[in-house]
């Protein structure tokens, strides 16, 4: 069956609560859209690690997962998963420059391969089969994103940092958790959308997304000039709103089944 378009995804904040439960209505919803001929797939800021078990929650049967904010795009192949796309930079300049303003942060960085290397543990980060290292060893490699996560800093002060540090050479994204999360330049969720949109053959007027944080906003833009839909969560800021061209519900008010059904 020819597709008849491509549903973008964001999970935290999009399909999932805050305390990592579903949104309500979102399993029906999403099987709803699948089963009338979308393809329907994720574009998140997490690692593959994080990602895979809501694809098969879902029962996605797409072909691709976007992950690391467009730095990585998953392919099925065979029974199991390949790194079909990575982007990668030289994370040292911005590891440095980060270190000056937030000596006691916790830093990761997640290499081409997927590993995840950092500097010391957090709760609530997905690991795998992560190594703990030194600082120097953290930013002696190529890398796909950087996470930055210091708790006594909330949101608007890590706004403020990015400004002072003039951080013009990467992309970046302030997590709804309050950490900054970095990407090579140029590369978002759209990207990495536009790339897999292209070789689907996907008729750009046909695509919707859904998310609901600044790192939402490139896939929302790549959407929109295509002529499709970018719908921004309930809760999402007022410029992440700004950037969609519609608005659903609260997501803890199940506002992504909302805006999925209305595909229907």
């Amino acid at each position: 069956m020819t597709s008849r378009g491509l549903v973008g995804l964001d999970i935290d904040g999009t399909i999932l609560l805050q305390d990592e439960t579903l949104s309500p209505g979102v399993v029906e919803a999403v099987a709803e859209v699948r089963d009338a001929g979308y393809d329907v797939m994720l574009a998140t800021g997490r690692s593959w690690s994080g990602t895979q078990r809501y694809v098969e929650l879902l029962e996605l049967t797409s072909e691709y997962v976007v992950c690391s904010n467009g730095a990585v795009t998953m392919r099925r192949e065979g029974d199991g998963w390949e790194r079909w796309h990575v982007e990668v930079f030289d994370p040292k300049p911005v590891l440095s420059l980060l270190r000056d303003r937030l000596p006691e942060a916790r830093y990761m960085v997640e290499l081409a391969s997927g590993q995840r290397l950092y500097t010391a543990l957090m709760d609530n980060w997905t690991l795998g089969d992560g190594r703990e290292v030194s600082f120097e060893e953290l930013a002696s490699n190529p890398v796909s994103r950087v996470v930055v996560v210091s708790p006594q800093h909330d949101e608007a002060d890590f706004q403020r940092l990015v400004a002072e540090a003039g951080l013009n050479e990467v992309s970046y994204a302030i997590g709804w958790t309050a950490w900054l999360d970095i990407a090579p330049q140029g590369v978002d969720k759209g990207t990495a959308l536009a790339r897999v949109s292209e070789l689907l053959g996907t008729a750009s007027d046909t695509v919707l997304v859904a998310g609901d944080g600044r790192n939402d906003v490139g896939m929302f833009a790549w959407a929109l000039a295509g002529g499709g839909r970018a719908v921004a969560m309930g809760q999402a800021p007022d410029e992440v709103r700004d950037a969609a061209g519609e608005m659903t519900g609260h997501v803890d008010e199940g506002g992504l089944a909302t805006a999925l059904r209305t595909l229907l």
